[in-house]
This record gives structure tokens, C-alpha cells and sequence, in this order.
């Protein structure tokens, strides 16, 4: 039996793809700000929470991991997963355009398989039916 997504679960998955991408963007820039950082300096990751970009980035990955939770709730991770694998594009795209990133080839051609593989996830069903065994009488 295939599920069909309602108007407001595709809203859920496009909640989990728009604030992965955009909370990552915003700790991206947050980070390059900051700088370097490495484990034997743990003090500069502290230091790295007072930053406006940090703190939004923080939040809106908040937001993500609660739309995302909510979408494992009613669908399996082997659907949820791949389908919201489409944030990658919009990283991809945010790098590009918004943090004036540089994106080769190659990556754009990986983006590419990325889509064309969450086109085969999309057609499958949400959740895994299980049947339901029969009580005799």
C-alpha cells in the first residue's frame, strides 16, 4: 500500500530540507568569521556562540531537528532520508550564490545524481506496512 503525502507533511520535509541547509549556511559564515578552530582550543567554539550568525544558524538547526523528528514519526528514516536528501542542492545552491562559494564540476554532476536518486525514493511509499497478523476465533 503506497502512502500518499498531505499538502502539510510536504511542508514537514521541506521544513527538514530549508533548515538544514540554511542553519549549515548560517554556521558557515559564523565559522569563517570565527576562523579556525581546533580541539586543543575548545575555548574558541565558546567563543564562537556570541556571534549573531552562530546563535541564528543554532537556532534555525533547531527548528530542522524538530521538523525532522516530526517526519520520522510517520514515515520510515529509509524514506525520510533520501527525500529530504534534496537539501543538498539547496546547499549547494546557497553556497554558490549566497557565500560565493566555489562549486566544480563534479560536484554539480554529484547534485545531479542526488536529484535523480530522490526522484526514485519519492515514488516509493512513506512507511513500511507490516501485516497484521489474524486472532483466531
Amino acid at each position: 500500500m503506497q502512502h500518499t503525502l498531505t499538502p502539510r507533511r510536504w511542508l514537514v520535509l521541506l521544513a527538514v530540507m530549508l533548515g538544514a541547509s540554511i542553519g549549515d549556511a548560517l554556521l558557515g559564515i559564523g565559522m569563517k568569521q570565527i576562523g579556525p578552530v581546533s580541539l586543543a582550543h575548545l575555548g574558541t567554539l565558546f567563543f564562537a556562540l556570541k556571534s549573531p550568525w552562530i546563535i541564528s544558524g543554532i537556532v534555525v538547526l533547531l527548528g530542522f531537528m524538530a521538523s525532522y523528528m516530526t517526519a520520522l514519526s510517520w514515515a520510515d528514516i529509509t524514506f525520510v532520508l533520501p527525500a529530504t536528501a534534496f537539501g543538498n542542492v539547496i546547499v549547494t545552491l546557497l553556497s554558490k550564490f549566497w557565500l560565493n562559494e566555489h562549486v566544480s564540476a563534479s560536484r554539480w554532476l554529484g547534485i545531479a545524481l542526488i536529484v535523480i536518486g530522490v526522484g526514485f525514493v519519492a515514488n516509493g511509499p512513506s512507511r513500511t506496512e507490516h501485516p497484521v497478523p489474524e486472532i483466531a476465533p
